[in-house]
Order: C-alpha cells, then structure tokens, then sequence
C-alpha cells in the first residue's frame, strides 16, 4: 500500500507528517514509523506525527520519536503540524487541537507560527542543572563555550545516569551570547542532538528568566543549530510560568510517496 506524506522542519527539526484522517496509517506500527525516519532506509526525519479527527478540536496531534515510540510533546512539530493543517484549510489565523499534553492553541502568521505551551508550575533547583516539565522532561544545564561542547556524549550520558535511564530526559545546554540565548539540546527517542528543541526552548528560556538572564522580562529570544525562535510568557514570582507562547518558522520541504 502506497501513502502520501509531507516533510516539514522547524529551525532544523524535521518531521514526516501523515493526513490520517481515514485511518490510512496504523498508529500502533512503531517498527513502519522507525523505518520512515530512518535517514538511509526510508525518508529520514527526528520524528512523524499524524494528523486525526478530533470532536471539538480542528484536529488531534499524535508524535513519534524517530525510535517509532510514541512520545510526549514536541514544541517545533506543533507548529509545522499547525502550517500543514492550513495547507488542508482545516485552520485559517487560529488553531485549536489535542496532543498527549492536553488542549493547545495557536495562530497562524505570514512568517510564523506561534504555539501556546502548557504553564508551568514547577521548576527544580540543583546545584548544577534545573529540571522542569513544558511539555516534555528537560535538564537544562548553563555552560561556557557552548560551540565546542560534545552535546552527543554529554547528553547521553545524563539521560542514561540512574535517575533518568527509565524514562528518560532531553538534555539542554544553554549559554547567553550577547542578547540572545544560544540551546544545544539532545533529545532523547531521537538518542542524538538535533538541530533544535521547541520545548527545550522553552524550557531554556524560562530557566534564563528565572536566572535574570532571558532577553526582556517577558520573552526571550533563542538561538539553535537551525535557527532563531522566540518564547514569550509571563510570571508574577519567577518561579511559575504561564501564557507561554514558541514562536518560529514552520516550512514545508516535499511531498511524497511511499511504499509500506
């Protein structure tokens, strides 16, 4: 059976994305979803996400790690899973849909697409790294010389150390250059750095905050391997956050079809 996908990438986060309104695609095949990201056997990308029918939603996000295991949210694949929505006109300026975090929305913007993230309400404080929810579980580490860090090896090794090896973390090394803050993260299911993180942004960002090192009091802007995105948000104490919205590019790269 042939299926038609689109190739989508946001600041270098790339993304196979199935219209599976009618059930062409079985959500329960991890083994076809690891062999489509795959970058030499099939089509290559960090991770595949289906389009479905919701009820009362325009549409629900279901997201695969590269590994083929279904995984929690991913900030950048919403946003390209927004643009490709109003490719199919289920969406003009706003975007109401589910993911496996809850209920998002977003808008639709000539240049961009900015998406509302969950609110977040606890930040873990260690001596050497912050530890928060935004979506997905980030460690978020400062660091000096950022361009020359190993991200590959010192990411694996936290996410596999005691705590994580179980579940798993994204492993975010960040440092402020100039006006901006510059993330390198390593995302776990993908078990490598990819060229950018949209939660993990978001966590960096408001770890920046929290450290009186974010651009402005209520956003900041992030450099990554394959671009630049904004997180907005507001915070009364600096410690919990909310009305946080990723904003970034979301570009169309192919259609195609494939064989499963």
């Amino acid at each position: 059976m042939k299926i038609i996908f689109h190739k989508y990438q946001g600041t270098g986060n790339d993304f196979i994305i199935i219209d599976n309104r009618t059930n062409v695609f079985d959500r329960k095949n991890n083994l076809l979803v690891a062999k489509l990201c795959d970058r030499r056997f099939g089509i290559g990308a960090d991770g595949l996400m289906l389009l479905q029918s919701k009820a009362s939603y325009d549409f629900e996000m279901v997201y695969y790690n590269s590994d083929g295991s279904e995984s929690s949210m991913c900030g950048n694949g919403g946003r390209c899973i927004v643009e490709f929505a109003h490719t199919l006109g289920l969406v003009k300026e706003k975007a109401s849909f589910i993911a496996i975090d809850g209920e998002h929305i977003a808008t639709v913007q000539p240049e961009f697409i900015s998406l509302k993230m969950n609110d977040v309400n606890e930040i873990e404080l260690n001596e050497t790294f912050l530890y928060l929810n935004t979506g997905s579980p980030h460690y978020v580490q400062f660091s000096k010389d950022i361009e020359n860090v190993n991200v590959f090896e010192e990411g694996k090794k936290i996410r596999y150390n005691e705590r994580f090896k179980k579940e798993g973390t994204n492993v975010n090394f960040i440092e402020k250059i100039g006006n901006s803050l510059f993330v390198r993260t390593y995302e776990r299911g993908v078990e490598n750095e990819t060229y950018s993180c949209g939660t993990g942004v978001t966590a960096a960002a408001l770890v920046a905050s929290l450290k009186g090192l974010s651009t402005a009091k209520n956003y900041c802007d992030i450099k990554t391997l394959g671009g630049n995105l904004k997180v907005k948000f507001n915070t009364e104490d600096n410690k919990t956050f909310n009305n946080i919205w990723l904003e970034g590019p979301a570009i169309f790269v192919f259609k195609g079809e494939i064989e499963i």
